[in-house]
């Protein structure tokens, strides 16, 4: 009976492990993939650094690496910096000024998901999915949502 029971422990702990093994190895090998490309980052940043023709400053291309990847994931997602996050506060109170509109970034245009109720944007005649391409007769392509909000 006792070595019954140790054949079946044995045989359980067997099945484990070579059910475990594979998915450990994949989990190993994705962590490994992980920090083989966070070492081609670390590589990158140390030739921008070294080689760029200005010197560049630390945090603000780590910044813009953040904001890449967020950035890439889809058009409502970015990174702000302790300063845009504490002026986001500021303007999310409920209190506003400026034009009135909710919008995000597609294609490298302002595009209009609302106007607000009441606003200049919504009398101005602003709709859902318009694009704003130029602000005060300056071309916003190429910049940030931020810098396009804040002209």
């Amino acid at each position: 009976m006792k070595t019954s029971r140790l054949a079946v422990l044995a045989l359980a702990t067997g099945m484990t492990f070579g059910l475990a093994s594979p998915s450990l190895a994949q989990s190993s090998s994705s962590s490994a993939e992980t920090y083989r490309l966070l070492n081609l980052f670390g590589d990158v940043f140390e030739q921008v650094k070294t080689k760029y023709v200005e010197k560049v400053d630390d945090k603000q291309l780590i910044e813009a690496a953040i904001n890449g990847m967020l950035t890439s994931l889809d058009p409502h997602s970015s990174y702000l910096n302790m300063d845009n996050f504490e002026e986001m506060q500021v303007d999310t109170r409920g209190e506003f000024g400026g034009l009135g509109i909710e919008v995000t970034m597609e294609e490298g245009f302002v595009k209009v998901i609302s106007p607000i109720y009441d606003t200049p944007a919504e009398k101005a005649g602003l709709q859902p999915g318009d694009f704003i391409t130029h602000i005060d007769g300056t071309a916003i392509r190429g910049k940030t949502l931020n810098d396009a909000v804040e002209m």
